[in-house]
């Protein structure tokens, strides 16, 4: 199975909708950060949720950075997502497991917070990026992800993200959907698709019945005929290296630099999105300070 977003409009041209399977996308993220239970949907949801506003927004070759700053334990969520599908993401705090809600979901209000704010910055290879931020008015990530949608880019939509863990920490299913409402649509067309989603169970669950995207879709917008227009791969992809890395040493000042060969005899680099790690010889970092001159 390779995750897949689907993409829709409805033939009355008043609704654009996507649905994404990214259960392998998470199972992934969990693996490398070795997420525990909150962390895992938390930074699972972020992930979601910028893909989808990425394929929704953004152009194939332009990029954008979510940051999600609560007052919760697990601290910052950074997540990187471009309109093919690519996505990378860290949280700062991977190991927080809190008790579950009393209807048995996990809280993941309670590990991001309520109080902070949901950013989003687009390198849209002008000038300056754009950023858009707004503030937190659930910690639950959907409902931040369609307030940024309706106040940034003046889009109101219905986002939901979803992640379910299993008892011993993997992912058992993650996914998510992003409605979109275009002019022309009434507030009857949006309280038949409001009543849709009162009623659809949460996207992690209609994929461990194993429903497909389409069937998700068709129980989303049931009652609204659908054009479906693309089905496109979506992956976790990190795209460091030890030459990006090599680059970012270079940065530092020719002191911090010899102190690390004289005290160290070498470096390693990690990364925080994939957990990958580089090593620098004394001699590949003597080769740094040379180039410095």
């Amino acid at each position: 199975m390779t995750d897949t977003l689907t993409k829709a409009v409805s033939t009355d041209g008043k609704f654009r909708a996507y649905v994404v399977n990214a259960t392998e996308m998470i199972q992934e993220t969990q693996k490398r950060h070795d997420t525990w239970r909150n962390s895992s949907a938390a930074l699972g949801r972020t992930m979601v949720g910028s893909l989808l506003v990425a394929t929704s927004t953004l152009k194939e070759d332009e990029v954008l950075t979510t940051r999600v700053q609560g007052d919760g334990p697990v601290g910052t969520i950074v997540v990187d997502a471009n309109a093919k599908g690519d996505v990378k993401g860290y949280i700062s705090n991977p190991h927080v497991a809190l008790k579950a809600r009393e209807d048995g979901h996990i809280d993941v209000k309670a590990a991001v917070g309520t109080k902070g704010t949901l950013s989003i910055t687009k390198d849209l290879h002008l000038k300056a990026p754009f950023t858009g931020s707004v503030p937190l008015v659930s910690g639950e990530i959907g409902m931040d992800f369609a307030y940024y949608m309706a106040k940034s880019e003046q889009i109101p939509s219905a986002i939901g993200v979803s992640v379910f863990v299993n008892p011993n920490e993997t992912i058992g299913a993650a996914g998510g959907f992003l409605i979109q409402t275009l002019p022309g649509a009434t507030d009857a067309d949006i309280d038949k698709i409001e009543a849709n989603l009162k009623i659809v169970p949460n996207m992690s669950t209609l994929l461990k019945e194993g429903l497909s995207n389409k069937d998700v879709m068709e129980k989303i917008m049931n009652g609204i005929e659908m054009k479906y227009l693309q089905d496109m791969p979506v992956k976790f992809q990190c795209d460091c290296s030890k030459e990006r890395f090599s680059k970012a040493l270079a940065t530092l000042s020719r002191a911090e630099l010899q102190a690390t060969i004289k005290e160290n005899h070498g470096a390693e680099t990690v990364c925080k999105f994939c957990g990958n790690k580089y090593q620098f010889s004394e001699a590949e970092l003597k080769d740094i300070v040379a180039n410095k001159d």
